[in-house]
């Protein structure tokens, strides 16, 4: 893994309902009636590929978003609900050309092989531009939707129970990549003949069993879809310590990190460096992206007190697990610029307020970057992977056989 940046550096952002502040819904830019529709993310999924943004990531959970960790609110003042964010990006993928389509995907209650084919499927209709977030939930009350298993409340988090038991979460979501990425390699690429003439459409030799067997899963295969455009669609995952950093080392393209200066973004990309290479992985490239909320102005104070304003709606401060900026388009350049040159390879920046802050970050920090040649002014490759400077990967049964 190298430690030199790249010429450019990536942006991505992450979008979530009407913007990642509580009280965005209440904006008038934020077009809460609209939430529910296709229409309303196509507008900002364009948006983002207007700036030139290497992805866009979709948030999605398993029970209704809650200000509270361990389990559900009662308020009634914030967004509630949503679409399947694999869905979302589905609908999405026909109407864009260039942009990755990054959907969240929570492992701990759902099965590797219907993701596998979904993810397969959204690369097959975006050609070649879609990845997925893979995320935990602890939450008692998801776990009581499938009933298949309970999960004890956790009240304490630095107890030793609850750091076994969600470290179990990450080592299953761990198995839960390695069963999906079998999965999208168990057809080589050539296996579909499609010769009417002959009448055979697929070489049976082509298509093998993963034969999983782990503490988690016991998967046969194969996938009932042909491997993807990109071989291996792009797997990401956020961390904010050591075990979700081992996630990120042991099963990830990319991690989101949330470092707050320089300094700390140094020392969690050495932590995450120093997992890959105990994970036997050293020689693979993988990105590390810094997570930002950003609230983005014209002037510092304008943005300073957009910020108390929605802090006055929502009755508290926001506070995040990701630092948030508030300031100029070309004050976050330069805090970019400098959380680069710690080894980050990208950011993903999450707008306060989408109607808002996405604008922004598009015609406003990105022509500031592009001023400082810092990034793109066009996309150069046709697949996430190929923005990301990622090669397609060799199929590892076809390399076996």
């Amino acid at each position: 893994m190298s430690s030199t940046p790249p010429a450019h550096l990536h942006l991505a952002v992450a979008l979530e309902g009407t913007g990642w502040h509580p009280a965005s819904w209440r904006e008038p830019v934020a077009r809460p009636r609209d939430l529910l529709t296709a229409g309303y993310w196509a507008d900002l999924v364009a948006e983002a590929e207007r700036g030139l943004l290497d992805f866009v990531t979709i948030e999605d959970g398993l029970g209704p978003q809650s200000s509270l960790f361990p389990e559900p609110d009662e308020r009634t003042d914030q967004v509630r609900g949503r679409l399947d964010a694999v869905l979302i990006a589905s609908r999405i993928a026909p109407l864009t050309r260039h942009i990755g389509l990054v959907p969240t995907v929570v492992a701990t209650h759902t099965e590797p092989f219907h993701i596998s084919k979904a993810i397969a499927t959204l690369d097959y209709v975006s050609t070649g531009r879609a990845g997925l977030r893979v995320q935990i939930t602890a939450r008692p009350n998801e776990a009581a939707h499938f009933g298949r298993r309970t999960i004890p409340r956790i009240d304490a988090y630095d107890s030793p129970a609850a750091q076994d038991a969600v470290a179990d979460l990450f080592d299953e979501a761990a198995d839960y990549v390695e069963v999906v990425r079998r999965l999208w390699d168990s057809w080589e690429d050539d296996a579909e003949i499609r010769d009417v003439a002959t009448g055979r459409f697929i070489d049976r030799d082509k298509l093998h069993y993963i034969d999983f067997e782990g503490r988690h899963f016991s998967v046969r295969g194969p996938s009932i879809t042909p491997r993807p455009p990109q071989g291996q669609p792009l797997v990401t995952a956020l961390a904010h310590h050591t075990v979700p950093f081992r996630l990120v080392a042991r099963a990830a393209d990319l991690g989101y990190v949330t470092p707050h200066d320089a300094e700390q973004a140094r020392a969690v990309v050495a932590e995450i460096r120093a997992e890959r290479t105990a994970a036997g992985r050293a020689e693979e490239p993988l990105h590390i992206f810094g997570d930002l909320v950003v609230l983005l102005d014209d002037d510092p104070a304008q943005a300073a007190a957009r910020r108390d304003r929605l802090d006055t709606l929502a009755g508290h401060p926001y506070t995040g697990d990701a630092p948030v900026f508030s300031g100029t388009p070309a004050q976050l350049a330069d805090l970019l610029e400098e959380l680069r040159s710690a080894g980050l390879s990208g950011f993903r920046l999450r707008p306060a307020v989408a109607g808002h802050d996405l604008p922004r970050i598009t015609r406003g920090l990105v022509p500031e970057l592009q001023r400082r040649g810092a990034f793109r002014t066009a996309y150069e490759a046709g697949t996430l992977r190929g923005l990301l400077g990622l090669e397609r990967p060799a199929n590892r049964y076809a390399s076996v056989a």
